[in-house]
């Protein structure tokens, strides 16, 4: 169980990295639109993301992960 947080955190921060990495300019563009965002447009993105990441993480659960 421990394995998996840690093997889930590595991997959330490789992907982090490589966007600041790759395309910071890119980055800073989406920061300022999130600011553009209210409250709770925010806030829906944020539950839209983990929606989808329970997807992706029951999904790779199934498929033998």
């Amino acid at each position: 169980m421990i394995a998996n947080l840690f093997l889930a955190f590595g991997l959330v921060l490789i992907v982090e990295g490589l966007a600041y990495a790759l395309a910071p300019s890119l980055v800073e563009r989406l920061l300022e639109a999130l600011r553009a965002l209210d409250e709770g447009q925010r806030r829906l993105l944020g539950l839209a993301a983990m929606a989808v990441g329970l997807v992706f993480a029951w999904a790779a659960r199934h498929l033998g992960a």
